[in-house]
């Protein structure tokens, strides 16, 4: 199927923006103090559905694909964080928000860090879930995560999702749930079947790996700053976490007991009312008014 024209698109008023060098495809979500939400590897916008079904009462939600994956396109270079977060500033300038909440997770988490590095003056406060303080944390393969990885691309169609959900899903939830019906409600979540690992996540994964900002974090001080854990995570171990809110002055450190990677789907309920409580903070304290 052709991508869609621009004309295609303003008669059909699907959600893209153009932007340098990509075509971002994203949502628009409720009504109130505008959240941005940045998705990691190998998700789509999608992916905040919990979220976006949760806050949308209380927030404005805007959610994207991030270029070359899912929607969005990319049309030359190589694939950066640095491009990534001007997708995302772009996307909030085409929706004239001056200054806005940011979650990210994952990736989303470490894009998340150079759009409040590049606009820390338009960040009300930031939201880190199971991300790291230096890409290249999560693009490691350790011999766990390797093996994990051979599982989701061989075998049956069955086993490769199995494999799947043991990547970013907790034991315990898994052996309380069905997994065939689970990994049925993830695919429009992920944008995919879990059984098929898009080729892009390769280039998603190089990109973060060339991404440190580390020696720079300290600069994010004046932006209140919540950093979430999940103590069954493999993708993000809760080390990861640790290091990234110590590196931010005056970030608060949440670890979810008992949650893996995917806990903004698992533990949907948790996140939502963390985020909710984290905004409000900040529209209560009086040095941001």
């Amino acid at each position: 199927m052709l991508f869609p024209s621009r004309e295609q698109r303003a008669a059909e008023n699907m959600p893209f923006l153009d932007t340098d060098g990509a075509t971002i495809h994203y949502s628009r979500d409720g009504q109130g103090p505008p959240v941005l939400l940045i998705q990691g590897v190998g998700v789509v916008g999608n992916g905040w559905r919990p979220q976006i079904d949760g806050l949308s009462d209380r927030h404005t939600l805007v959610a994207f694909d991030n270029r070359g994956f899912g929607q969005s396109t990319i049309r030359d270079g190589t694939l950066t964080i640095e491009k990534m977060a001007e997708d995302a500033l772009a996307l909030m300038d085409s929706q004239r928000f001056d200054r806005f909440h940011v979650v990210g997770h994952s990736m989303g988490g470490v894009i998340a860090q150079e759009v409040a590095l590049r606009a820390p003056e338009r960040v009300l406060s930031l939201a880190f879930l199971c991300t790291f303080a230096r890409g290249k944390e999560g693009a490691a393969m350790s011999v766990p995560m390797l093996v994990t990885s051979l599982r989701m691309r061989i075998g049956t169609r069955a086993m490769r999702r199995n494999a799947f959900l043991e990547l970013i899903m907790p034991a315990r939830y898994l052996d309380e749930i069905d997994r065939a019906e689970l990994a049925a409600t993830l695919a429009p979540l992920f944008g995919y079947d879990l059984a098929n690992q898009p080729f892009f996540v390769m280039q998603q994964l190089k990109a973060m790996a060339r991404y440190d900002a580390g020696a720079r974090l300290a600069t994010l001080s004046a932006i209140p700053t919540i950093v979430v854990s999940a103590s069954e995570d493999r993708v993000a171990p809760a080390k990861n976490g640790r290091a990234l809110a110590a590196a931010i002055p005056g970030a608060k450190y949440i670890e979810l007991e008992g949650a893996g990677h995917g806990v903004t789907i698992h533990r949907s309920g948790d996140i939502n009312r963390l985020l909710a409580d984290h905004f409000a903070t900040e529209l209560r304290s009086p040095a941001r008014r």
